[in-house]
This record gives C-alpha cells, sequence and structure tokens, in this order.
C-alpha cells in the first residue's frame, strides 16, 4: 500500500509540472499557434522532480507533522529542481528561445499545484481521520505528567490520526485526565504488553526520561518480536538548550543534541542552498540600486563606499562584514566600538536614509554569497560587543551555532538598533535562541516577507 501511495504521489507531481506548463502557456501567449510550451524544459523539470523531490523528505509520511512545513519543503524542493533545469537548458540549448513570463507563470502555478493537491489530501485523510478512519491506536508508557500531556495533544489534533488507548503509568496514583473515552491504564509490564497484542496496538511511545533506562530497556525487550513501532519521547526538558531536540546519527549510533546546532546537515544545506539562489537574485535584481546608493555614498561625503568590520560567524569564525558606509570618517580608540545613537553627528544625510531605511545592509548579499552569512538568522555583533556580552547574557555563546543574518527574527520584532541597556540585549538574545529551537523553511520565508513589508523602517534604526 505505500509503495503504491508513493507511486500516485509521483504521477501527480509529474502530472502537476506539465498541468502547470500548459495553463502558464494559455495565460502567457494571446495566439492558439504560440500556445504550445517548451516539451524539453518540462521534461526536464519533471525528471528533476523525481529524482530530487526523495531527498527532500516530501515523500514519507507527514501524519502528526506540520503540514506548513511541508508546504515549505515542497516550495524548496520545487525551486531547486526549476533551478537545476535552467541550468541544463542553459547548458545544452539557447536559453533565450524560453520566454521569461511563461517561465515565472508555470513555476508559480505548478509549485502551487504541487502543494495545493498535498493539502487537499491531508484535508480529506485529517477529516476520514476524525471520522474513525485510518487511525493508529498509540500505548504510551511514562510518568503521569508526561502521560497526561501526550494524551492532550493527541485529542486537541485528532486529524492526525493517532489515538490514545493504553497508558502504562511508571509513576502510579493519578491517571492522567482525557477529554474523550479514557484509555486503559495499566500498572504492569505484563498486563500492558497483554492489551497492546489483544487490541492490535500500532504504536508504542517510551516518553520516559533519560534516568528510566533500565525500563526502557525492558520494554523494547518485550516487544522485540512484535511488529510495534516504538518510538522514544525522551523527557529531556530540564537538560537540552533548545525547544525541540534532534537525534543524529554519530558514530553510527543514534544521539540526540541536547546543546548542539538544532539544525540538521540537511537542514543546513537547504538553508545554504536557498541563500546563495536568493542572494544571487536578490544582486542581480537590485544591481541599479546598488550603482546609485554607491554614487549617492561617495558623492555625500569623503571616505570609501563600503564599511568594512570584522564579525563572527557560525562556530565564531571571524569575517568582514560589508555596508554601505552611512558615517563621516572617524577614529575611534582602540578595542572601542561606539554604536549609533539617535541623531549621531556622526551619520551623514545619505547615511541616515540608509540607516532608517536599512538600505546600507545591501552589500551584505555579498557575504551570503561568499558563504559567510544567512538571509536570515542572529544579526552578527562587532567583535567589542561580543567580547563585552558573551559574559553577561546567558545563551549569547550560541548565536554562533548557525550563521549571522541579514534579517532576523529579533529584527522583526522590534529589537534592532541601539543597546543601550542590557535588556535589550537579553530580549535580542531570547529571540534568536527561539529562531534557533524553532527554524523552518517556512519561519524563513515569513521573516523575509516581514522584512519587506515592515522591516525596512523601524524607529529603532538610526
Amino acid at each position: 500500500m505505500r509503495e503504491l501511495q508513493g507511486l500516485m504521489a509521483r504521477v501527480l507531481d509529474v502530472a502537476a509540472v506539465i498541468v502547470g506548463a500548459a495553463v502558464a502557456s494559455q495565460i502567457r501567449f494571446e495566439e492558439a499557434s504560440q500556445r504550445g510550451f517548451y516539451a524539453a524544459f518540462v521534461l526536464f523539470s519533471a525528471a528533476f522532480a523525481l529524482a530530487l523531490f526523495p531527498a527532500f523528505d516530501i515523500y514519507q509520511s507527514w501524519r502528526g507533522r506540520s503540514k506548513r512545513l511541508l508546504a515549505g519543503q515542497v516550495s524548496l524542493a520545487w525551486l531547486v529542481v526549476q533551478g537545476c533545469a535552467l541550468i541544463s537548458m542553459y547548458s545544452l540549448t539557447h536559453i533565450d528561445i524560453v520566454s521569461r513570463l511563461w517561465f515565472a507563470y508555470w513555476t508559480a502555478i505548478a509549485g502551487g499545484l504541487l502543494i495545493a493537491w498535498r493539502l487537499v489530501t491531508h484535508a480529506v485523510l485529517a477529516r476520514a481521520r476524525r471520522a474513525g478512519l485510518n487511525l493508529h491506536q498509540v500505548a504510551i508508557a511514562g510518568s503521569t505528567a508526561q502521560c497526561a500531556k501526550i494524551v492532550r495533544r493527541i485529542e486537541a489534533e485528532p486529524g492526525t490520526g493517532f489515538r490514545a488507548t493504553a497508558l502504562f503509568n511508571t509513576a502510579p496514583g493519578i491517571a492522567p485526565a482525557a477529554a474523550g473515552p479514557m484509555p486503559a491504564v495499566c500498572d504492569t509490564i505484563d498486563t500492558f504488553a497483554s492489551y497492546i497484542r489483544a487490541h492490535d496496538v500500532h504504536e508504542l511511545w517510551l516518553a520516559m526520561s533519560l534516568a528510566d533506562e533500565r525500563l526502557v530497556e525492558r520494554l523494547v525487550a518485550e516487544f522485540r518480536n512484535d511488529l510495534v513501532n516504538i518510538r522514544f519521547i525522551p523527557d529531556v526538558r530540564s537538560l537540552a538548550l533548545f525547544d525541540t531536540s534532534s537525534v543524529i546519527e554519530l558514530l553510527g549510533v543514534p544521539a540526540i543534541n541536547l546543546v548542539a546546532s538544532p539544525l540538521s546537515s540537511s537542514a543546513l544545506m537547504k538553508k545554504e542552498l536557498f541563500d546563495r539562489v536568493f542572494a544571487a537574485a536578490a544582486l542581480l535584481s537590485l544591481a541599479p540600486l546598488l550603482v546609485a546608493i554607491a554614487l549617492a555614498v561617495k558623492l555625500s561625503s569623503r571616505g570609501p563606499v563600503l564599511f568594512r568590520q570584522k564579525r563572527k560567524g557560525a562556530d565564531g569564525r571571524v569575517f568582514t562584514i560589508y555596508k554601505f558606509r552611512s558615517m563621516r570618517m572617524h577614529t575611534e580608540a582602540e578595542g572601542k566600538v561606539s554604536q549609533a545613537t539617535r541623531d549621531d553627528p556622526r551619520v551623514t544625510r545619505i547615511g541616515a536614509f540608509l540607516r532608517r531605511t536599512s538600505l546600507d545592509e545591501l552589500p551584505q548579499f555579498f557575504n551570503v554569497l561568499r558563504g559567510d552569512m544567512s538571509v536570515v538568522g542572529p544579526r552578527p555583533h562587532a567583535l567589542e560587543h561580543d567580547d563585552l556580552y558573551q559574559s553577561v547574557v546567558a545563551g549569547y555563546i550560541h548565536r554562533y551555532r548557525i550563521k549571522p543574518g541579514i534579517t532576523g527574527w529579533a529584527q522583526i520584532n522590534g529589537f534592532r538598533g541601539e543597546t543601550d541597556r542590557l535588556e535589550k540585549m537579553e530580549l535580542r538574545v531570547a529571540h534568536d535562541l527561539y529562531y534557533l529551537g524553532h527554524w523552518s523553511f517556512w519561519l524563513d520565508m515569513r521573516i523575509i516577507a516581514a522584512t519587506i513589508v515592515r522591516g525596512l523602517a523601524s524607529p529603532n534604526a538610526y
């Protein structure tokens, strides 16, 4: 059944690519004789979709997982596919024969179809699961608090198709409350195992702490000859730095990140790929604006067009950041960097406008292309400020676990500009750590959109 579902998903994806191309042709070309589309281009995209989509995990089961994340994964995968197809067309034929407007329509329409059919499918499945169909029965082993928490999550999202049917309370006493039918509560492993086998339970979730190692081993051993999915949901809230812990393979064995970058290597690779494509597109489209700003800066005051300063990037590596110069040339004491203040006399008239609209940050797309920065991430600070705040702000060091960004979660929430009080930096770091713990492609898109809509002008930017 799973293989058939995978085959149907691939057929629908190829159909979405072809239908999107045909619809784009109908929209782009008025004359019927022009309404054919570039078959080679479409075939390249369909082939790349079949080859690359599995790498983005979009054919795996998304039961109980975020559909917004699925939409983001599909969007990223489709953009990568179109980029590969575009490069292939450029290498093998004359790309100038392809209508750019048709290509844009096609990319948007096919991308919408790829996402839409998945969301419709999941909506239909969710409706069926709410009606009691396509359910996965779940048995949960853990403390009263942990069992209650998971039962509440299952009841809050009936569309996922999970149903808690049995509980093994590792700390007997109070049974967890449930709004729906009460799961069977077992006090011994033998009765728990008998219930799971008698009622054909599909999933066993072990919601235990790291101190329950022996009990975990005993439960796993109990079901070693049963076709039951056993999932460990460790209670590491008192240990883990980030809200979402991740499991990795280390020397061939699974390991749980407690204090480490919460982004997996595959997530970092996808983020890196998106950064490079986005930065290249931004530099090409903004080239006239960059030239105009450079001339304005050069004519406004003596000095270079670009301001260069050392900053720390991922893993604490030092790099040179680029900005359009917004201040008059001046000297400061060694080891001291003075932040810009409101009505700062060092800021030029052109510089004030650039800082207020964040246009002075545009050269950092070159840093993104060089691999020093990301489009979205914690904002990098001057080295002197890093040395100061690292020792007084809890968690500050963890901002270096990913590349710094041109914009970030803290910036769109108003925490940018001068940090004249320690509390401002603490709030900025708290937002940066939230971003690290909750990163997704969808969150990056949300931050970029918010930056464009309301982030270009801020009362804290001066």
